[in-house]
């Protein structure tokens, strides 16, 4: 009866996994079915707006909204990014919304200042406390904006000069549009391997799965930055809320369940910055999973009351959940030990041989999406390629930070907001993220597997041992990378700079 239990539940795991990798083929044919329409479409809006300019007096008010928290290394060059877009300068409000309880405030305050006095509309909104962080932020600024569109950019991305005067026709094409979210690019994709490999997960999610979603009537997310939100879209669906850890897929989905539409436009790139140490990334996916999750158990039951289509709820589910596959993967590594112990059962065959079929399809799922991605960016990506076998280890190793993530969201336990570090083009200041007890779980978990591989062979069970080695190699990757990265970070000053400036890629 225990090998029945261990198998089954290796099976339930295998097959809840087998489930997203299928659909992320779903994905990749909706992307492949949609695409060339939904851009043509993105191009006409956008050439038949051509004519807008030639009355300036008649653009809306927009405001553009900059959350900042300690960020001395990046403050100054999004400000002055924002400030240097090409827009009418009595109808383009800046607000910066400085949390900061360090240098950044002094370095913030000056920028403003020569800006001002330059004829930029652009003001500094503190806080006396940081309740709701980002959301907080951003909920305290609508109050006081002026304009009837809000942009919203992170402290570490650049948008070209031309960025408001390309999104804006969106908005004045259809007046339901509420939302409309421009592409990721990468200012240090070149700055390591980890790097270079984490640029094919964005990619992969905004080439494909959003302009799959997008241009297929699926509810899409902002993601955070890079993006305009009619004002009056937020305020109808409730606001921001700083009762998940991410506002922005909160705030997607109620205005989308209010009725307001979202749009992307994969054509419009702002580069931004990708974590450079394990730590941050860490960080940064776990408030992503934690967050997603906590989004799902909010907005589920509106969901399954609304009018949505049973296909699109299907794919909301999917969206929301995503990160829910990493409890499964944990699970899957743990009981590879105890599922070669149950090998002698006479249902064994039968299971190894289901798993074994199920995971390659989910397996390779990913890496077929990522490949459509880099293909479609088109810029050295048969290059690029070489990073999926990695990327998909990267994705493995940080299952136990992101299944943590999960199950904090699924009992209910509060965390606070941890803001991802940024370098900037000069790092001028050193901003650590420690998780060091995770490197040490990871190593331990792989060499768990790395045991568990070995009895398979000399009782020739081999039928999963290839998905454990990729765990075993996961985890391991992951936890000495960050136990690395931990010591050498450790030893480094508080203040650095980095000799050479990082380059902008699409």
């Amino acid at each position: 009866m225990t090998d029945i239990i261990i198998l089954a539940i290796y099976l339930i795991a295998s097959l809840f996994l087998f489930s997203y990798g299928m659909n992320c083929y779903v994905v990749v044919w909706l992307y492949l079915r949609n695409f060339k329409k939904g851009r043509a479409k993105n191009q006409k809006i956008e050439k038949q707006a051509a004519n807008i300019w030639v009355s300036p007096e008649d653009l809306p008010h927009i405001t553009t909204q900059i959350p900042l928290y300690n960020e001395l290394n990046v403050a100054e060059r999004v400000i002055r990014a924002v400030a240097a877009m090409e827009y009418p300068a009595d109808k383009h409000e800046v607000q910066v919304l400085d949390d900061s309880t360090d240098e950044t405030r002094q370095k913030v305050d000056k920028v403003a200042k020569e800006l001002r006095n330059a004829g930029k509309d652009i003001s500094v909104i503190r806080r006396t406390n940081r309740t709701g962080y980002k959301a907080g932020a951003l909920e305290g600024g609508t109050l006081l904006a002026k304009g009837k569109l809000l942009a919203v950019f992170d402290s570490d991305f650049v948008p070209e000069t031309d960025f408001l005067k390309r999104m804006l026709p969106y908005f004045l094409n259809d007046p339901q549009v509420g939302l409309v979210q421009a592409r990721w690019g990468h200012i240090n994709r070149d700055q390591s391997l980890f790097t270079r490999t984490q640029s094919l997960g964005i990619d992969g999610h905004f080439i494909v799965e959003q302009s799959a979603r997008s241009f297929s009537g699926l509810y899409m997310n902002f993601n955070g930055t890079a993006g305009i939100w009619r004002k009056q879209t937020v305020i109808d669906a409730g606001g921001w809320k700083h009762d998940t850890l991410t506002e922005d897929l909160d705030l997607s989905y109620r205005a989308q369940l209010a009725g307001w539409k979202a749009t992307f436009v994969p054509d419009v790139v702002v580069p931004a910055e990708l974590p450079e140490t394990v730590a941050a990334f860490k960080s940064q996916q776990f408030r992503w999973a934690k967050g997603s999750i906590q989004t799902a158990l909010k907005l589920f039951s509106a969901l399954i009351r609304s009018d949505l289509r049973i296909f699109q709820k299907i794919q909301a589910y999917f969206h929301l959940t995503h990160y829910a596959i990493h409890p499964f993967m944990v699970i899957l590594a743990i009981l590879g030990l105890p599922v070669v112990l149950a090998a002698e059962s006479r249902f064994a065959p039968i299971i190894f041989l289901t798993v074994g079929s199920l995971m390659s399809f989910a397996t390779f799922a990913p890496s077929t999406l990522y490949w459509f991605s880099q293909k479609q960016a088109g810029i050295h990506w048969a290059k690029r390629l070489l990073g999926i076998p990695i990327l998909v280890l990267i994705g493995v190793g940080i299952a136990i930070s992101n299944t943590r993530a999960v199950m904090e969201a699924l009992i209910g336990l509060e965390s606070g907001f941890i803001r991802t570090p940024k370098a900037g083009d000069v790092k001028i200041k050193n901003y650590k993220v420690k998780m060091p007890i995770l490197p040490v779980l990871e190593i331990t978990l792989s060499l768990y597997c790395w045991f568990s591989v070995a009895q398979f062979f000399p009782m020739e069970k081999w039928y999963v041992a290839p998905f454990l080695v990729i765990y075993a190699v996961g985890f391991g990757y992951i936890g000495l990378l960050g136990l690395i990265q931990s010591a050498w970070n450790s030893k480094a000053p508080d203040t650095a700079k980095k000799a050479k400036p990082a380059t902008a890629t699409a």
